[in-house]
C-alpha cells in the first residue's frame, strides 16, 4: 500500500471527458521518452484527448490556489511502460488557459503546456468543451468537444481500466528519463456519448489523425490527486494488469 504524505503537487481533475481512438504502437514509438515502449492491450495503444476543469493546484501540504490553480484543460497523452515496469501516461501536449502556470510547468517542470482560450459549459447531462490555442503555436490549433452523460460503469472493461488506472508519467527532465508517480481515488466513471469532435490537436502533437469513431468515451465528475517527488529510474515495478484500484479509503498507485 502506498500514500503520498509528503506531495510535490496537490490538486483536483473535475468534469473529464476521456476520449480515445486506437493506433499502430510503431506510429508513437518514435514520440516517447527514452527508456520507455508503448503500453498496448491486446496489441493496440491508444491516444487520448483529455478535457477537464484543473482545480486548485497546490505546491506541497500548501493550500491550492483559487484563481491562478484552476482552470480549463486538455491534454493530448499517450500509454507507457518503462523498464521498471511501471506502466504511466506521456503528456505531448496540454493545453490550459492560464498563462502564469503554463510558463511555471514550462519553465520548472520541462512539459509541454501551451496558452490557449478555453472554455466549459454543462448543460443538463451535455458538457461542452472548446479551446483555441494562443501560444506558443501552433496558433488556432483547436478543439471542440461535446458528449452526453450516459450510464455510470460499476465493474469498467478491461480497455476501460487500461485507459484510466494510470499512477504515473513518464517524461524527461534535461535529457534524464522522469517517472512522476500520483495517487488518488478510484475514478467514477460514466459511459458517455461523442456529439462533437472538431479537433487538431491530436496532428498539431505530432500523430496521426484519428480515423473513425472512438475506441472509448467516458466521464468522470472527478477526483483529487496528490503528485510524488520524482522517482529514480531503477524504481518499484507497477503490479501486474488487474489489480485493485485506489478507493477512498486505501490509496494504491497501480499502474
Amino acid at each position: 500500500m502506498h500514500t503520498t504524505p509528503r506531495p510535490l503537487l496537490t490538486q483536483s481533475w473535475l468534469d473529464l471527458a476521456f476520449v480515445h481512438w486506437a493506433v499502430d504502437p510503431a506510429d508513437i514509438t518514435p514520440l516517447l521518452p527514452a527508456g520507455t515502449v508503448p503500453d498496448t492491450l491486446d496489441g493496440a495503444t491508444y491516444v487520448g484527448l483529455v478535457a477537464f476543469r484543473m482545480h486548485r493546484v497546490g505546491w506541497f501540504r500548501l493550500p491550492g490556489v483559487p484563481y491562478l490553480g484552476s482552470f480549463p484543460e486538455t491534454n493530448v497523452r499517450l500509454y507507457t511502460v518503462d523498464a521498471s515496469g511501471r506502466r504511466g501516461v506521456v503528456f505531448r501536449s496540454l493545453d490550459a488557459s492560464r498563462l502564469i502556470p503554463v510558463a511555471i510547468a514550462r519553465t520548472f517542470l520541462r512539459l509541454p503546456y501551451l496558452w490557449s482560450r478555453m472554455s466549459i459549459s454543462r448543460r443538463a447531462d451535455t458538457i461542452s468543451y472548446h479551446s483555441r490555442r494562443r501560444w506558443p503555436g501552433p496558433r488556432g490549433a483547436h478543439s471542440r468537444l461535446t458528449i452526453r452523460l450516459g450510464e455510470e460503469i460499476e465493474e469498467p472493461t478491461a480497455l476501460e481500466h487500461f485507459l484510466t488506472a494510470r499512477w504515473g508519467m513518464h517524461s524527461s527532465f534535461f535529457g534524464r528519463p522522469m517517472y512522476l508517480p500520483n495517487t488518488h481515488p478510484r475514478w467514477p466513471l460514466h459511459r458517455a456519448e461523442l456529439i462533437e469532435c472538431h479537433e487538431n490537436l491530436v496532428t498539431a502533437a505530432g500523430l496521426p489523425e484519428p480515423c473513425g469513431t472512438p475506441a472509448s468515451v467516458l466521464y468522470s465528475p472527478g477526483v483529487p490527486v496528490r503528485f510524488g517527488r520524482p522517482a529514480r529510474p531503477g524504481g518499484t515495478p507497477a503490479p501486474a494488469r488487474g489489480g485493485a484500484f485506489a478507493s477512498e479509503a486505501n490509496l494504491l498507485p497501480e499502474r
